[in-house]
């Protein structure tokens, strides 16, 4: 083994320094490359160039699969756990549109003006529940609180003797973001369940050894992606300030003898029949959509001029896809009985007929579509064995996240909670609705570095660093942010024909959104009826993901 020399080896530890001490900003990347590789995981998924690659090569680097030698099987399981929380704080003289925020209901002295923050200012969201997308049945609630077992992920290989061809296959998560919330929990206006998962079931991939120093590899994926949002909704913006304001100058109370609200302006105009404000539940709307096969193919090449560096680079293309399914608008009995009411009035009838405001149904279904694309991404890494008890890996990952700018959905027919939302913004029509997410294209970057302690063990450690595409003026939809992924592990020689490792690792955010800072989240802006749920309020996210992965291989 020929050992580096001492100016490369002083080069490489400046270098180190300088990534540690200022870290660039780099993608968070959301739930990407999380669920694929125990392995990687112990090594900050710098794993480009990684001469000892596990069967996850067909994604990082198809090339890395002439390193593999004979028939391997692999299984590698994961356990994965999310503790997610935020805290909604209601800042002094809390108000919204001359409404104060904090305090008690005039119209309902026994609840909160706004339940979010009750009537101290402070309400706290929390969830450690996950779910999961199985095709064919949607979105299914994992039963207990805490971390979840995801599916096994398998894989093989097969390189004929003498042959500079390898061939292999594998399935995985390839991309997974899901969550579940508890009914009372005052977060569900972020999300109740959600999964926007990519599951790749069938990935068949090449690869093959030009030379002694070069390698290439191309694979095809075949994924289903799933997306499933369920989620309340309420819309904290002038029009519906108005009105809360004209039913406290109506006095608006229940009149116990005739069995319903007092409306003294009836039959010209009635304001009373439900009570609706900038602070009350409209409703649940849920959105289950997939694509049952969606194929994106990589591509990759290795660079091994002696024997203690290699240079790797990959390729992943993009997928392009529409995204079919139903939806379900649920509203609650006080938005169906105000607007029921009002067109009942006169002078309801005639400016609902003008204005296209809402009849009063109790819930709306039926067929909707979505263009999604998940982004292209380009790797580039290096492996050097730096001694002959240590090797580092260095790993620079760009993906096009600007993608997702912007989530188009459409409906096979109008949609009373968008009639009302299309007066005031020009992201909304009676049949579609544009949700700006805003993410930008970023790069991310892995340190990996193995201690061979011997001949049969190999310890592992690892650093992500993933700074969030997402800005703070679009904080809310993706409330993810800057995150350093550690991870340790081990691998280690059981037989000649058996190798088994573990892996744990950890990463955590915290993000502070001051009040109108986010317009997906906190504004109080005329036109912010999209996705503003929490208008006027500071929010604290602290998002902690975490796992355990136990991995076999075996040649047969």
């Amino acid at each position: 083994m020929k050992l580096l020399p001492r100016k490369i080896k002083k080069s490489i530890v400046l270098v180190l320094v300088c990534v540690c001490v200022f870290p660039p900003q780099v993608l968070a990347q959301l739930a990407n490359g999380v669920t694929i590789d125990s392995r990687a995981l112990s090594l900050g998924n710098a794993v480009v160039a990684d001469r000892n690659p596990s069967l996850a090569a067909v994604y990082q680097n198809p090339a890395l699969l002439t390193e593999l030698e004979g028939r391997q099987f692999e299984v590698d399981n994961l356990i994965l756990g999310l503790d997610l929380d935020a805290t909604f704080i209601a800042p002094e003289e809390y108000e919204l549109f001359g409404l104060q925020g904090t305090g008690f209901n005039t119209y309902d002295p026994s609840v909160p003006r706004d339940p979010v923050v009750g009537g101290d200012g402070l309400g706290e969201s929390h969830t450690n529940k996950a779910s999961v997308y199985l095709p064919g049945w949607g979105l299914q609630q994992i039963p207990w609180n805490g971390p979840a077992l995801l599916p096994p992920q398998i894989g093989f290989s097969v390189k004929p003797p003498g042959s500079k061809f390898t061939f292999a296959n594998k399935n995985y998560m390839a991309f997974g973001a899901v969550l579940f919330k508890e009914a009372e929990d005052p977060g569900i206006y972020l999300g109740k369940e959600a999964a926007i998962q990519r599951y790749t079931f069938f990935s068949p991939a090449v690869g093959y050894q030009i030379s002694d120093e070069w390698s290439v590899g191309a694979g095809v994926q075949l994924s289903h992606q799933g997306f499933y949002i369920a989620q309340h909704n309420r819309a904290p913006n002038l029009l519906i300030a108005v009105t809360e304001i004209l039913q406290d100058a109506f006095a608006c109370e229940f009149d116990k003898p005739i069995g319903k609200r007092r409306d003294p302006l009836q039959p010209f105009l009635s304001m009373c029949q439900g009570n609706i404000g900038p602070w009350d539940d409209i409703g649940r709307i849920d959105m289950d959509m997939q694509e049952t096969i969606s194929p994106t193919y990589n591509m990759g090449v290795l660079w091994k001029p002696t024997d203690w560096f290699s240079w790797g680079a990959t390729y992943m293309s993009e997928a392009e896809m529409n995204l079919k399914g139903q939806f379900l608008m649920d509203y609650t009995d006080e938005w169906t009985a105000f607007w029921q009411g009002f067109n009942a009035s006169i002078i309801g009838a005639i400016t609902a007929a003008i204005l296209g405001l809402p009849r009063g149904v109790p819930r709306e279904a039926g067929n909707m579509t979505m263009e999604l694309t998940m982004p292209q991404k380009f790797s580039s890494g290096i492996s050097m064995r730096l001694s002959p008890d240590y090797t580092l890996n260095l790993d620079a990952t760009w993906t096009d996240w600007s993608q997702w700018d912007e989530f188009h959905f459409n409906f096979d027919r109008s949609l009373e909670m968008l009639t009302t939302a299309r007066l005031l913004s020009g992201f909304v029509t009676a049949t579609s609705l544009t949700l700006p997410v805003g993410l930008r294209d970023t790069w991310h970057y892995g340190i990996g570095l193995t201690r061979h302690v011997n001949s049969r063990l190999n310890v592992r450690f690892g650093l992500e660093l993933r700074t969030s595409p997402v800005g703070k003026d679009v904080f809310g939809p993706v409330p993810l942010g800057d995150m350093k992924m550690f991870g340790t592990g081990f691998g280690y020689k059981w037989d000649k024909s058996t190798t088994v490792g573990a892996s744990l690792f950890y990463m955590q955010s915290t993000d502070y959104i001051g009040s109108n800072t986010s317009c997906n989240l906190n504004c109080t802006n005329l036109t912010n009826v999209i996705y503003n749920p929490y208008a006027g309020l500071d929010v604290k996210f602290v998002s902690r993901i975490f796992g355990l992965g136990v991995q076999f291989r075996r040649t047969f």
